[in-house]
């Protein structure tokens, strides 16, 4: 009697299972990159920790009138001991998003990377009041991180550039047309002209969402790349209300940030 052997059965069962960091639904049989958000394919990822963020506020009590600095750090949530080691994630190791609570002013920068695993940034924060910091990275070891802190800034309102689009027509089309809480909506976000589009920190454009007390905060990239004229995110806005979109997207070596406003109905 023939004996028949598993060892096919086997090895094919011990494939890895490529996962993308950044979009846990990118699968692939093959090692490469995701071909969303262009990260390394990994072989799994460990089961997910949030870290703990860390920003010290030098002068404690920030003005307007002055400039601010931030020094960030992350700690393992159950050793407490400060991450060194980071992943680049999108061309930097940290992302940090300034929101101001009237989401009037928006900015996307990148802290310095210091020795001790510290991260830096300065800046002048142009209105008083409070400010929600969104920050995203990669813990070596971990998984992707968005968290977030808040600091308080007093003083007179200061002036300040605003989100603009320099060589850039971007309007925004949703479907549905009336988002619904809790449901996937896709944003399509029209750009005039297309020629001369091109990734900006390896993706074709980057999406902030923010809710309107600056709870619920997303970091999303585009789900496909370009077509036709307009470039797709998918979002899940997890509560009924007004949300605040900033979409930035490279033309011709400049960076245009457009803001809109969207608001997600009740499901029902």
């Amino acid at each position: 009697m023939r004996r028949r052997s598993f060892l096919p059965l086997l090895a094919a069962q011990s494939i890895p299972d490529f996962i993308c960091p950044m979009d846990p639904d990118v699968h692939s049989k093959l090692p490469g990159r995701c071909p969303r958000c262009g990260m390394k394919l990994v072989p799994g990822l460990p089961d997910p920790l949030e870290y703990r963020l860390h920003v010290d506020v030098l002068p404690k009590a920030p003005r307007t009138t002055a400039t601010t600095a931030l020094r960030l750090s992350v700690t393992h949530p159950k050793t407490s001991r400060r991450v060194e080691a980071f992943e680049e994630i999108h061309e930097k190791l940290m992302h940090l998003f300034l929101i101001s609570e009237n989401r009037q002013y928006f900015a996307h920068e990148h802290p310095i990377p210091q020795p001790g695993g510290y991260f830096l940034f300065n800046s002048r924060l142009p209105l008083p009041g409070f400010y929600r910091i969104l920050t995203d990275f990669y813990p070596a070891g971990g998984t992707p991180q968005l968290l977030t802190a808040s600091i308080n800034v007093q003083g007179p309102p200061q002036p300040f550039q605003k989100p603009e689009t320099p060589n850039l027509k971007i309007s925004l089309r949703t479907e549905p047309e009336k988002p619904i809480a809790g449901l996937k909506t896709m944003l399509f976000f029209e750009l005039d002209p297309i020629d001369g589009l091109s990734p900006w920190l390896g993706a074709w454009g980057h999406l902030l969402s923010a809710s309107a007390d600056l709870l619920d905060l997303v970091h999303a990239h585009p789900a496909w790349e370009p077509y036709r004229n307009h470039v797709q995110f998918n979002v899940i806005f997890p509560r009924p209300g007004e949300y605040t979109l900033w979409g930035q997207f490279q033309r011709n070596g400049v960076v245009n940030t457009a803001r809109f406003p969207v608001n997600a109905a009740a499901l029902g």
